[in-house]
């Protein structure tokens, strides 16, 4: 999968639905969207995704999104097949208050090691010869080394891709089986130690959307009742596991800004996501 047909800036609404409630709404879906090309043929209509995230020692980028920073990014770098001919796309996904805003760069595999070390990749080595992909590799490497960045957790899922069959404005996701495990390499594989998961069997529904919020989208969480929910696959996964596996070395180190009220937040956000998933479960 070497396409690349991310939006600069979109806005992203996330639903957690059982799994019959998605075979429902890829019905209702399907009415109105394409399935991404990529899924075709495949078990569930979907592909996988293998995120590599990015964080301080101190987990800087993790709590960020514990304590709900308006402003706030994740550094990670993607691949979606375990081979050595694949590529790798290093991604910053960036919230400006509500809006969603990515940049991202594909590399050859060769070159993920100089990139990881600071250096900016020739055009030889990039995916696709797009000033975009090396601005976007340059201000990634600029986060990474500010932030003294590196791999600490490796996530995994399966997605099902409705989009616009007119352009890339509109597009609609169904994540299932989504796994974390810690990983403090950059070995780029497919084999996880000793993964957890995070939602169980419940799906993560995506409205992705540019401009304004299209009518049949309102229709559709008017029809079936859906009820927005936050999830984040990297901290939603980390704090389920515990953060003591993603510190590097098993070293904790202080939580930043003040930590009792991060801990606290931590405990309201896993509440919820556990009051989601029962209920979720209940309907399934």
């Amino acid at each position: 999968m070497s396409g690349d047909n991310m939006q600069l800036q979109r806005w992203e609404l996330k639903y957690l639905v059982p799994e019959e409630l998605a075979l429902a709404l890829r019905d209702f879906v399907s009415n109105y969207l394409e399935l991404d090309e990529y899924g075709v043929g495949r078990p569930n209509l979907s592909y996988t995704i293998h995120n590599l995230y990015l964080d301080s020692d101190d987990l800087r980028i993790y709590w960020g999104t514990i304590n709900g920073n308006k402003n706030r990014y994740k550094l990670r770098i993607r691949f979606y097949e375990d081979s050595p001919g694949s590529p790798i796309f290093f991604e910053i996904k960036r919230r400006m208050n509500e809006a969603i805003m990515k940049q991202r760069g594909g590399v050859k595999r060769h070159a993920v090691e100089s990139v990881l070390a600071g250096q900016i990749p020739h055009t030889s080595e990039l995916v696709k010869d797009d000033v975009r992909q090396v601005v976007a590799i340059q201000r990634f490497v600029e986060l990474m080394n500010d932030t003294r960045s590196g791999p600490v957790a490796h996530v995994y899922y399966e997605r099902e891709a409705w989009i616009s069959p007119h352009d890339n404005s509109v597009r609609v996701t169904f994540d299932r089986n989504v796994l974390i495990s810690p990983e403090f390499t950059s070995r780029f594989t497919a084999e996880m130690d000793a993964p957890t998961s995070v939602f169980g069997p419940i799906v993560i529904l995506e409205l992705k959307f540019t401009g304004r919020f299209p009518d049949w989208f309102a229709e559709m969480v008017r029809i079936f009742g859906l009820r927005q929910a936050s999830a984040s696959k990297y901290a939603d996964g980390v704090a389920r596991k515990g953060e003591a596996y993603f510190y590097r070395n098993g070293l904790a180190t202080a939580v930043p800004g003040d930590p009792e009220l991060a801990e606290e937040r931590k405990r309201e956000r896993m509440q919820r996501l556990n009051a989601l998933l029962s209920r979720g479960q209940q309907t399934a």
